[in-house]
């Protein structure tokens, strides 16, 4: 289900967005929570050249550590959608557009967003931290269910 994004259902896809629309839709990408929901683009086109984004953050998720090169190539990686997510949260600032195009760009500024701050995360280890936290707590969790149940089936037995 789609978040409201503070822009109203127009039957005519010319309505073009208002201050306030456009306001709302900008203060979403910059609270606390933006990336809830979010995508990350499967491909981004960049200079003219198209990549599979996705693919390339789940390649990173996987491998246990990374070299170097792979740091250097996420922090090159980080510039580049950076540049993308500001002209493109610019163009939601200053363009007109209609409701479609405004949450269309909407949804790929916070994708894009959401990207940058998996690879920052990926680079600086926390990704892998947070992972392996939310796996023991999910463990933790599942033996608890297990004791709670054998402790029902016992007293129901009786």
């Amino acid at each position: 289900m789609e978040k409201n994004l503070g822009i109203s259902e127009k039957n005519d896809s010319e309505n073009y967005i208002t201050d306030e629309e456009r306001k709302q839709l900008l203060s979403a990408l910059h609270s606390r929570l933006f990336w809830v929901g979010q995508r990350i683009p499967d491909y981004v086109e960049l200079e003219g050249e198209t990549y599979p984004l996705h693919n390339y953050i789940w390649e990173l998720v996987q491998k246990e550590e990374l070299s170097e090169s792979e740091k250097s190539r996420i922090d090159k990686c980080i510039e580049i959608l950076s540049a993308k997510e500001m002209k493109d949260e610019k163009e939601l600032e200053e363009n007109s557009l209609t409701s479609e195009e405004s949450r269309n760009l909407y949804h790929e500024t916070a994708g894009l967003l959401r990207a940058i701050t998996n690879l920052q995360e990926i680079e600086s280890g926390i990704f892998k931290q947070n992972t392996k936290r939310f796996q023991e707590q999910f463990a933790n969790q599942r033996v608890r269910d297990a004791k709670l149940w054998l402790e029902f089936i016992k007293t129901v037995s009786k």
